[in-house]
């Protein structure tokens, strides 16, 4: 064998690891990395390309305006907005979905029958497409005519018909938001907890009672929240990162054949409507999706600070 071949060989080996264990773990993993490349950084890298160019109605644009999209995007009083209608969804959904969700893990661990039953049955709108559970809370429960299940309920107790997605005073429609996104994810987030709860250690609980601590509210205070730190962390910083990202419950709740309405506009929605909108300003619509990116990390960046995520313990 000539040494170009023997070098070949080693260097053969060297890649393919002992038993052929990273050409085997190429082989499965690669697909998927090269699917994140191509259609996950790819697309990245190229909106932050085009929010340094005027691209209207083109993605490969060749007017260089520097920061011009940016200051434009910040200048705009329907992106911040936006922003302030993510504040409002925030600060409606992430207390409810925490308590909701927390609730939910403590009522099932406590269950010595039927907890797989119950969880599954918790977790199982998890799995439902927003889409679809979105028009049924619009056509079926939250419909503004008398055959929504809603206001067929305040019927019987005589109250008048509510229109709940076009109410503005008072606005009724966020009523429609948040239960929609609470039954959608409280189920997972209830996984979470459980996990946690598990997690802890009986003697705990024990020594709690031995030490005189009444069951309640005092063991939940004492014991329960405090071993559940992490997972309130962990649960907290996503709800915020997923509000962040809300879009297909506000566009198909609250949109219809005349378009959007003013109101309840979160960040994704409006930056839908100004890059693909009439106008398709792709370069203003990709200078806002990297403003939008860069909110969300100083704001997850901030939360991780101050719950002292990766601080060595005492």
């Amino acid at each position: 064998m000539s040494a170009g071949a023997a070098r070949r060989e080693r260097l053969w080996r060297r890649l393919a690891g002992p038993q052929n264990r990273n050409l085997w773990f190429w082989v499965f993993v690669g697909p998927f990395v090269l699917g994140l490349i191509v259609f996950t950084y790819v697309p990245l890298g190229w909106s932050v390309y085009l929010s340094f160019f005027d691209a209207h109605n083109t993605v490969s644009p060749s007017d260089f305006v520097g920061f011009d999209n940016y200051t434009s995007m910040l200048r705009n009083d329907a992106f911040t907005d936006s922003l302030w209608t993510f504040v409002v969804f925030t600060a409606f959904i992430v207390p409810t979905t925490f308590v909701l969700s927390l609730s939910l893990a403590l009522m099932v661990n406590r269950m010595r029958r039927a907890q797989a039953f119950l969880r599954s049955v918790f977790f199982l709108p998890a799995a439902c497409s927003y889409v679809v559970a979105a028009l049924i809370w619009k056509m079926s429960i939250f419909n503004g005519v008398r055959f929504g299940l809603a206001n067929t309920v305040l019927g019987w107790f005589g109250a008048d018909q509510t229109a709940w997605l076009s109410t503005t005073d008072p606005p009724w429609y966020w009523l429609v938001i948040v239960t929609v996104r609470l039954w959608l994810q409280a189920g997972f987030y209830m996984i979470l907890f459980l996990a946690g709860l598990q997690r802890i250690s009986p003697t705990l609980y024990e020594a709690a009672a031995v030490d005189g601590a009444r069951p309640g509210w005092q063991v939940l205070r004492h014991i329960t929240l405090p071993q559940l730190r992490t997972t309130s962390v962990a649960v907290t910083l996503l709800l915020v990162i997923n509000a962040f990202q809300a879009f297909d419950e506000f566009y198909n709740l609250l949109s219809d054949a005349r378009g959007y309405p003013p109101y309840a506009r979160p960040p994704l929605v409006y930056l839908y409507y100004t890059a693909l909108g009439q106008g398709q300003n792709l370069g203003l619509g990709s200078a806002g999706a990297v403003l939008l990116a860069l909110v969300i990390a100083v704001v997850t960046i901030g939360q991780a600070r101050w719950f002292g995520l990766g601080r060595k313990a005492d």
